[in-house]
């Protein structure tokens, strides 16, 4: 798996950041990276369906909203980046997330082309604002607490668009989850060939491939999880989302061991020089 690509550095470090101090709280973009976040996106699919089934859906809702707060607490009190904690601030960004907006559209009908074109605009506006405050969008300079907030409230507002997208690509426009998946497994190659060829930078090409994780993982998740009825295996969600949290915490023990081998020879390396 590659450990640097045109999605791994978003921007090069400029005086912004170091006026920010310190080092981001957002681990390397490498392929680590890219696999846990879709680990994340499956798991808090179907994890926040087997919640809302069993537990009921307002105490599903209550609950994970209360660990989402919980989780993002901590993460901001931190001075550096602690994978384990990042990551479950992630998964609970997409299980609230999730039953957040499985309520507009279940409970409020609120029709998910709106919910996408809404989100859309509003995760515009926050880069543009964003970037006018900070000066980057380079997630290598999430440094200080003024820019971890932006970066969170993107990654919340990119989880919620990319649901929206992969339920209208998946039940509104009747395609499926395995064809959703399939054709989200497309596009998201798209931003590393882009940035490759220099057609796009490579921030933009990172925040397309963030919100496309969502909708990729999700549509996999469901598709394996769901009744045949509804085009799926047929596993169970519960059965689904112990799958992926096993998956998700081996992929973080690799990545882990490969971050300390990578330390162990730029050392080395050092040394003999």
């Amino acid at each position: 798996m590659a450990q640097h690509s045109t999605l791994t550095r978003p921007d090069a470090p400029d005086a912004a950041a170091g006026r920010a101090g310190g080092s981001s709280k957002v681990p390397p973009v490498d392929g680590w990276f890219w696999l846990v976040k879709i680990l994340t996106t499956g798991l808090g699919e179907v994890l926040s369906d087997f919640l809302a089934r069993t537990a009921g859906p307002i105490p599903a809702v209550g609950g994970a909203g209360l660990l989402f707060v919980v989780a993002i607490a901590v993460q901001l009190r931190l001075r550096r980046c602690v994978p384990g904690v990042y990551w479950a601030v992630v998964v609970m960004v997409s299980v609230f997330g999730t039953m957040v907006a499985d309520v507009a559209h279940v409970a409020l009908g609120v029709p998910y082309a709106v919910s996408a074109g809404s989100l859309a605009v509003a995760l515009a506006a926050l880069f543009v604002l964003w970037h006018r405050v900070e000066g980057s969008l380079a997630i290598d300079r999430v440094t200080g607490l003024r820019r971890e907030l932006f970066y969170w409230a993107a990654v919340l507002l990119t989880f919620a668009l990319g649901t929206a997208v992969g339920d209208l690509t998946a039940a509104t426009l009747k395609l499926g989850y395995l064809v959703a998946g399939l054709g989200f497994a497309v596009l998201i190659a798209i931003p590393a060939v882009a940035a490759k060829a220099r057609w796009v930078g490579p921030v933009a090409g990172f925040w397309w491939a963030y919100v496309l994780t969502r909708p990729l993982g999700a549509s996999f998740a469901d598709w394996a999880g769901v009744s045949h009825e509804r085009g799926g295996l047929d596993l169970g969600t519960g059965l689904v989302s112990l799958v992926l949290a096993v998956a998700m915490a081996l992929a973080l023990a690799l990545a882990a061991r490969s971050a300390r081998a990578r330390t162990r020879r730029a050392r080395a390396g050092r040394s003999a020089d």
